[in-house]
């Protein structure tokens, strides 16, 4: 689209400013685009030497993905003399057609269908591996820490994901783009002062990737989108914000639930000791019988 689009380009076109601006949308709907990079990390265990691969992938990523948005925008509206208020739903695919003809327009149609699954899979994928680590860890049942025999899969979370997201399906787009982008705002602000506190008070622990730059340097690296992240969080609409109450709600509420169940034994939960300190307690109790473990 961005290559057939040259000889129609017309640079005065991207000054063209709408008469109706919604900001909280705009800046809802850019962050929520280019957002969700650390879901990554939950499928870390799945991943070959992560050390080196994750900060490739993640390079490429971003830049593949700045230009997927940027060159065909550019193209779209530079090659078209269409009013802003016509971007509506739908219209990239229309101005695509405008500008190549009705395949491109049915290309992109089809590619839009395939990334939506793509995405919705990935993100499935994210949050049914970190329920996996949470009960791992013995904050969930066992029962989540199960994989599936034919896929190993972690098919308890990939199934209680796909209701909760069948739950949020009745409510508008902007809604959902806004109440997503609170919570994923809230969590990234906590994985932040997590990130600061373990490397100011374990800065020896064996991580599969460290920054590579002083302790001072990493609070300046996380306050500017921290900065970013309060802001998306102060332009939310009063649903949003009933809705991420709930949803913060209903989150301690199952965290005080699960201590319960916990400590009266209703529900089956790990020991909290990932593979590697049973392989460590393993070795230790080998040695202490005489043998030497190499």
């Amino acid at each position: 689209m961005a290559g057939l689009a040259v000889p129609r380009l017309r640079p005065r076109r991207w000054l063209a400013v709408a008469e109706d601006k919604d900001w909280r949308l705009f800046f809802n709907t850019l962050f929520w685009n280019l957002n969700f990079w650390d879901s990554a990390s939950t499928m870390a265990g799945e991943v070959e030497q992560p050390e080196t691969t994750f900060p490739r992938a993640l390079v490429v990523s971003v830049v593949m993905t700045s230009l997927g948005y940027l060159l065909p925008l550019m193209a779209g509206t530079g090659a078209i003399d269409a009013p802003p208020s016509a971007w509506g739903d739908g219209y990239f695919a229309d101005a695509a057609g405008t500008i190549a003809g009705s395949w491109l327009k049915y290309w992109i149609e089809v590619g839009a269908v395939l990334s939506a699954i793509g995405l919705y899979e990935a993100q499935l994928s994210s949050s049914a591996f970190q329920l996996m680590g949470m009960a791992d860890l013995g904050l969930l049942p066992r029962l989540f820490a199960r994989r599936a025999p034919f896929f190993d899969t972690p098919w308890a979370g990939i199934l209680l994901s796909s209701l909760i997201t069948l739950g949020m399906s009745f409510l508008s787009f902007n809604n959902i783009v806004a109440s997503a982008n609170f919570l994923y705002s809230l969590g990234m602000l906590l994985e932040f002062a997590s990130f600061l506190r373990l490397r100011r008070s374990r800065p020896d622990l064996k991580r599969p990737f460290a920054v590579p730059v002083p302790f001072p340097a990493l609070v300046l690296m996380c306050l500017v989108p921290s900065a970013f992240l309060v802001f998306v969080m102060v332009i939310a609409s009063w649903k949003v914000f009933v809705i991420t109450a709930g949803f913060t709600a209903l989150g301690v509420g199952v965290y005080y639930l699960m201590a319960f169940c916990k400590a009266r034994g209703c529900l089956k939960f790990s020991d909290g000791r990932g593979e590697e300190e049973k392989v460590l307690d393993e070795e230790r109790r080998t040695r202490g019988g005489g043998g030497d473990v190499y």
